[in-house]
């Protein structure tokens, strides 16, 4: 039996208004095309692909997904469309709906600072427990950026399993389709994506050039049958925004998610499990080793799209530097504001990648160009180091 494993990362960032060297203002965000990029990805992916979703959970008993909902998306949802967290927690109040764990600030924070991840994933599950009433108990780092001492610092943390790429140079000859233990981890587990079927839907979907097109659900419900026999979990993570906004509602995207479950389940064959329901299971076939870092971004599959040149890795390297001072001050507005300059997307913005990914970092950047993502964004770190001063 293979089981599905649907996983949705739901982000929004609040992305910085244009602010020059000469600016003094505090208020960093834009508070206007927040707001109206929230309510329109609200209406457009959120709201019915939730709908669906609680409909498909009615339909079919077997039927089981999972979410990682940033904190910063919750704010924005909080703020400007309250409707998107009711309908989140009509979704988990079923039993058949999986939150998981994540840097509440959608953070690189592992990477510079250990404590300052700390803080924010302990942050994150206390939002999800106060907002949802669940716990979670599997961690989902911010763009699944993984190695072996990630793993073992959430096992520390208490968490029972991770999720990350099944990127082909660190499987070389096994399958993603199974359960493994990280390298160094005693009791943790580790769930890898299916990026071929996971991308099948989130990017080649409704590219009329694929010779797939148009993928039919039970043309993608006997891909995940012959899984069975080289492995037991089809583990398919991707952003919530595929339904709705990546593709759009005329590709046919809703009404593919709404036929699939039914293909899937035919013949009793194969079923759906969350994370944590995959992991009690199946015990680890065998111990994973990733010393080095790994994403799900672009081909390479590594930290370029983040870290791949010199204006991001200055970004980065002077906001961190930052984080003695402003936790000093005990301003909890400048603290707030500080995590919030830590969101992956603003080191995004500046990636110079423009080969056979550059259409993708084109489509997300709201710049002109990288550099003046890093210019702006640089005059609003020597703001906060004037508040700091003052």
């Amino acid at each position: 039996m293979a089981s599905v494993c649907f996983y949705f990362q739901v982000h929004q960032p609040y992305r910085l208004r244009r602010y020059s060297v000469f600016d003094a203002d505090p208020n960093y965000f834009d508070e206007y095309a927040n707001a109206e990029l929230c309510r329109k990805v609200a209406r457009r992916c959120y709201l019915p692909t939730n709908r669906l979703m609680l409909d498909l959970l009615r339909r079919h008993p077997e039927f089981a997904v999972s979410y990682s909902i940033t904190g910063v998306a919750l704010e924005q949802f909080e703020h400007w469309a309250p409707e998107v967290v009711d309908s989140f927690r009509a979704l988990v109040d079923t039993g058949r709906v999986e939150l998981l764990a994540e840097t509440f600030y959608h953070s690189l924070a592992f990477l510079y600072s250990r404590d300052e991840f700390r803080e924010q994933v302990l942050s994150h599950s206390a939002r999800m427990q106060e907002t949802f009433g669940v716990r979670p108990r599997i961690f989902r780092n911010t763009e699944l950026i993984y190695n072996n001492d990630l793993a073992r610092f959430i096992e520390d943390l208490g968490f029972t399993g991770v999720v990350a790429e099944g990127a082909d140079h660190i499987l070389g000859y096994r399958s993603p389709a199974f359960v493994y233990r990280p390298a160094g981890t005693k009791n943790l587990s580790l769930l890898l994506k299916h990026y071929r079927l996971s991308d099948d839907i989130a990017f080649r979907f409704s590219d009329r050039n694929w010779p797939e097109w148009p993928l039919k659900a039970e043309t993608f419900a006997h891909w995940v049958d012959q899984v069975n026999g080289n492995g037991y979990v089809v583990n398919l993570f991707m952003d919530y925004e595929t339904f709705g906004e990546h593709q759009w509602e005329d590709s046919g995207i809703f009404d593919f998610m709404y036929h699939l479950p039914g293909f899937v389940l035919k013949g009793g064959k194969n079923d759906f499990r969350t994370p944590s329901q995959a992991l009690e299971a199946h015990e680890p076939e065998a111990e994973l080793d990733i010393p080095h870092m790994i994403s799900w971004a672009d081909m390479e599959r590594d930290l370029s799209a983040w870290l791949g040149n010199a204006m991001q890795s200055n970004a980065l390297h002077e906001l961190y530097r930052l984080e003695e001072a402003v936790k000093a001050a005990g301003n909890p507005q400048l603290l707030h504001d500080w995590r919030l300059l830590q969101t992956s997307d603003h080191f995004y913005y500046m990636c110079t990648k423009w080969f056979a990914d550059g259409d993708v970092h084109k489509y997300f950047n709201p710049y002109e160009s990288p550099y003046d993502s890093y210019i702006n964004f640089m005059n609003v770190l020597d703001n906060v180091r004037a508040r700091l001063k003052g």
